[in-house]
């Protein structure tokens, strides 16, 4: 007689897995409390900033159901979306711009349950849930990769004219036509002896020399192989800098990822408002800081002619005076690495008070100690991008603003933290903000957009809920009708495998949607069909006149292999949709994989492991199966 039996390590393994699902999937029953999260720095927290947060909000008739201190923020709860809703927009009246507020939805869990998660290597918290099921705003976003590309070849044009004059070799113009760089020269030795200099040092080109008339050029072509790279490399960077751009908002549990070769995907939760959200997602507003070329005479002598020195620009001030700055950068927006909006405390104008990294420091500190008693000026670059209609189709059309916000005499050698002022409120606290989060490699345009609300959240959560028991049940009472104490078992397991789906979400922290409990439902049928598989092989043994035992055995043994194949070809199917699809089809293929893997284990080694336990090892003349 063959014994179904399993060792006492099996037994143990799987109660222990158990006992781990229970831990993690625990934490969604309490759900979440409705929550407003201020960020505040270690001074404001030792300065009692926690209690002056309760007494504001008590104060204002908004006292929150509790108060508490989570790393660097200060949650205060509440019982209601209103009076979140109502708190959010209190504390951002009160406060200022050094202090980012947001909603939040904080875990609600008992104390024995916190106790539990200050051990180590324990984190049980609810798993995300998508913008269908909490509401907020989707954006779909362009990047303009022309632009990406032409900055590339306009940095080589740059980096190209600096090489052959430190090399001596003079040229009469260098210029940018599509994928090619083109150097003139009028003389033809100097062509040939820049060719070779040139093919040396930048690798990047595909060079070709030619003559014409009179003019002797060298033809740089772009490798493809570099623009592509650059395309990468400026939508890698788009995708850092929003989602700086996302923290300095205090989003909570923000989406921000690639989709395809030129788009981002962006959500928000808990946003409703996309005014603000819209215009510090798409915008591109960085600063420059130059030394002042000429006198005044010499600016109004290059507008009028329109004849400007090579190592100048001409620039335009806000009054729509000319000035003209030397080409050579001292810093700009990507030496900044912490920027704060405020007034100057002399004139009480609205002023960015900006801190430089090592490299920007010491090159400010350097250039400014040279040149105590000349103009230094900041230029303000903002770039657009709106949609026009031409010919019926709406395009994207990307502007660039140029201008000098800021002409003055440099007094005292700077060094890593000074001030900017020549800004209205609105913008100095704008471009603080931007500073801070870092610029945009490339332009980005918002082509799709959609607003979730929280109510709808709400009804798509216990319509998804529904949608789970209803199944879970109908299939739960199948199952015991049709096979009795072997449908038992299974309802047993299938509880057991939804428990384990809920438990490996909140581990990974992975983020559930509406197509995501789509995939719960079609687990709970993939996973009773590993179970009708296995009672069938042992019905057919029985009816061949196999023992109870020798049919329990050949029915686990006989089956595994179809029910492997089964789950195996559709877990690769969802691999492939997690690797091709979107947003949505990614949460369906996510939820179908775990829900895969566990009823694998509770269909096979849970069930086996109860029936074991019932029947095995002993003289059963008959099973309800």
């Amino acid at each position: 007689m063959i014994l179904n039996q399993y060792s006492k390590r099996k037994y143990l393994l799987i109660l222990a897995v158990l006992l781990v699902g229970l831990l993690y999937a625990t934490p969604n029953i309490y759900g979440e409390d409705p929550s407003v999260q201020v960020s505040v720095s270690r001074d404001d927290l030792r300065d009692g900033f926690e209690e002056r947060i309760s007494n504001m909000l008590t104060n204002a008739d908004l006292e929150p159901s509790a108060i508490e201190v989570r790393d660097d923020q200060v949650l205060a709860r509440y019982d209601s979306l209103d009076s979140q809703a109502r708190a959010v927009d209190f504390l951002k009246d009160s406060l200022d711009d050094n202090y980012i507020v947001a909603p939040n939805l904080a875990p609600a869990m008992p104390p024995w349950l916190e106790a539990i998660n200050e051990l180590p290597l324990v984190n049980a918290l609810p798993m995300y849930l998508g913008l269908d099921l909490r509401g907020g705003v989707h954006f779909l976003l362009q990047v303009d990769m022309k632009v990406a590309t032409d900055q590339k070849l306009e940095s080589m044009q740059d980096a190209m004219k600096l090489f052959l004059r430190e090399k001596k070799l003079r040229y009469s113009g260098i210029t940018v036509n599509k994928q090619q760089l083109i150097a003139r020269f009028k003389d033809s030795a100097i062509r040939d002896e820049s060719y070779k200099e040139l093919r040396n040092q930048f690798t990047e080109l595909e060079l070709k020399s030619t003559d014409a008339e009179g003019s002797y050029t060298i033809t740089g072509t772009v490798l493809e192989a570099v623009l592509e790279d650059e395309r990468r490399t400026a939508l890698t960077q788009n995708i850092t800098t929003l989602r700086n751009r996302v923290n300095e908002l205090g989003v909570a549990e923000p989406v921000i990822q690639r989709q395809g070769a030129d788009r981002i995907v962006v959500q928000l939760p808990g946003v409703q408002d996309t005014t603000e959200a819209k215009k510090i997602l798409a915008a591109t507003a960085t600063l420059e800081y130059r030394l002042v070329h000429g006198t005044r005479s010499d600016w109004l002598a290059a507008e009028s002619s329109s004849r400007v020195p090579v190592e100048a620009r001409l620039y335009r001030e806000r009054d729509g005076n000319p000035v003209l700055l030397k080409r050579s950068i001292i810093v700009k927006g990507d030496n900044v690495v912490n920027a704060r909006s405020g007034y100057d405390q002399q004139n009480n104008m609205p002023a960015v008070f900006v801190t430089l990294d090592g490299k920007g420091a010491g090159r400010m500190s350097k250039i400014s100690g040279e040149n105590i008693g000349n103009l230094m000026a900041v230029v303000y670059i903002e770039t657009k991008v709106n949609m026009v209609t031409v010919d019926g189709v709406e395009k994207p059309v990307t502007t660039k603003k140029e201008e000098v916000i800021s002409v003055a005499t440099i007094r005292d050698q700077l060094g890593k933290t000074f001030q900017t002022t020549g800004l209205e409120a609105q913008e100095a606290r704008d471009l603080a903000l931007l500073l801070r989060a870092g610029s945009l490699s490339a332009p980005i345009t918002i082509i799709e957009e959609r607003t979730v609300g929280p109510s709808l959240g709400v009804e798509n959560i216990n319509k998804g809920k529904q949608s789970v028991m209803v199944g879970l049940l109908l299939v739960m009472i199948f199952m015991a009708i049709y096979y009795r104490a072997f449908g038992l078992i299974a309802d047993l397991a299938l509880s057991a495998n939804i428990v384990l789906i809920v438990a490996v979400l909140s581990m990974l922290q992975a983020t559930l949607t509406m197509p995501g409990i789509a995939g719960i439902v079609l687990t709970v049928g993939m996973a009773v069909d590993a179970n009708v598989l296995i009672f069938e092989r042992i019905r057919e043994e029985l009816r061949n006149g196999n023992s109870v035992q020798a049919s329990i055995h050949a029915g686990y043994e006989k089956a595994f292999s179809t029910i492997a194949d089964a789950n195996i070809t559709t877990l690769i199917a969802a691999i492939i949709l997690f690797a091709f699809g979107t947003g949505p089809i990614k949460g369906f293929a996510v939820t179908l994989s775990i829900g895969i893997v566990t009823s694998m284990f509770t269909a096979i080694m849970g069930t086996r492991a109860v029936v074991n336990l019932i029947y095995g090892g002993r003289n059963v003349k008959k099973l309800a199966i």
